[in-house]
């Protein structure tokens, strides 16, 4: 069973767990972001103000919204606690907001019973899968959040910000100086526009076609739904192919594009590797490949993660760009149209303590992992551990 206690203040143990009831107010962390130059924020000022206003409290690091262009007199004249110390941060709230899944500099400030609430990608990440378990985190993802039309909400901001980002930054390195083929995407008058490959018609990827369309590009689109393509046909345009997905059709046009964006999701699980090493080595010299899919693993068999202060590498020829937290590079952006997201269920989270679960049918399959389970099948598949839904939780 989920366990709802309320710790009277000052009591021993108060601000400590996350057993919080229905109304208990409840101490929020926001730890900066210390991830390879993610200057996204998990909170903004007025998210905190949102928070203050319902009765809680809010511990906020120092600059962890500079990035983002948040001072800290911002979040000060909001009613924050500002913390010179990430520790202090963890070691004191009940609820941690975060962006990016902890690193493994952070992996000891987690502890029993505290809700972190964020972006986690659990099946291409084994070590802090453990270690979520080992500290009995009660571990609530972003990512896996999902509306009963089988949408998430909370991922579909930054796949949008994702997806424009993957276009702009794969045309950045077709330039040949960047050893790139030397390829304007939207061509000119009398010569032939770039070719564009997006394997996934979703979020990320109609985001991605948009922005190569505008740009004059010839746009290839590969997904496995009918419907999807049908959908993509009506209200995308210009010179947009569309195309049933499967091994032939992704071989034929990897072959033959300058720009390869990986888009594929399947929700809290590892992507397939739709795109193999073999069609990789078919490409020509000075392509790129885009593998946005890489926060799951991606699908793209050479794909391996990077960062932004050393984004790219060349296999056969072929410059691969799989920055994990691509978003962080635009962080004025993606944090104001993340929190837009998160806050509403943050704030539930903070009013109903894990009650909020049982009461908001979209949050439950956001838990992945509760004192030392893991929640959602998944993960618990992807690195062959036990699985207790959610719900026998309950």
């Amino acid at each position: 069973m989920l366990e709802s206690r309320v710790v009277p203040a000052g009591a021993p143990g108060a601000n400590k767990g996350t057993g919080k009831g229905s109304g208990a107010a409840m101490l929020i962390g926001v730890p900066k972001e210390i991830k390879d130059n993610e200057n996204r924020v998990s909170t903004t000022p007025a998210g905190v103000a949102e928070y203050v206003a319902r009765g809680h409290d809010v511990l906020v690091e120092a600059s962890a919204g500079a990035g983002s262009g948040f001072s800290d007199e911002e979040y000060s004249a909001a009613g924050a606690t500002l913390i010179d110390a990430a520790g202090d941060v963890w070691g004191r709230a009940d609820m941690i907001v975060k962006v990016k899944e902890p690193i493994s500099s952070e992996y000891e400030l987690m502890r029993d019973g505290q809700i972190l609430y964020t972006y986690l990608h659990l099946a291409a990440e084994k070590d802090l899968t453990h270690a979520l378990i080992d500290r009995g985190v009660t571990a609530v993802a972003y990512e896996t959040v999902e509306l009963p039309d089988r949408s998430l909400p909370l991922l579909s901001p930054m796949s949008e910000v994702a997806g424009r980002m993957a276009t702009q930054v794969g045309a950045h390195y077709l330039a040949k100086y960047l050893g790139g083929r030397g390829k304007l995407l939207g061509g000119v008058p009398g010569v032939p526009p770039g070719d564009v490959v997006i394997i996934g018609g979703g979020i990320v990827g109609t985001n991605a076609a948009q922005m190569a369309l505008g740009l004059g590009a010839n746009v290839t689109i590969l997904d496995i739904s009918a419907e999807r393509l049908r959908f993509l046909d009506l209200v995308l345009h210009g010179r947009l192919t569309t195309l049933m997905s499967n091994r032939t059709a992704i071989a034929n046009a990897v072959a033959e594009c300058d720009l390869l964006i990986g888009g594929v999701l399947i929700p809290g699980a590892k992507a397939p590797k739709l795109v193999t090493a073999e069609m990789v080595s078919t490409m020509r010299e000075g392509s790129v490949i885009v593998d946005v899919a890489i926060d799951q693993g991606g699908c793209v068999e050479t794909a391996r993660p990077t960062s932004h202060s050393d984004p790219i590498y060349k296999v056969d020829g072929v410059t691969h760009y799989c920055v994990t937290n691509m978003p962080g590079a635009m962080p004025r952006t993606s944090t104001l149209a993340l929190s837009n997201v998160t806050l509403p269920y943050g704030l539930a989270l903070a009013g109903q303590g894990l009650d909020a679960l049982r009461h908001n049918a979209a949050l439950l399959p956001g838990l992945n992992t509760y004192r030392g389970k893991v929640t959602y099948s998944a993960v618990a598949e992807a690195f062959d551990l036990d699985y207790t839904p959610a719900a026998d939780l309950l």
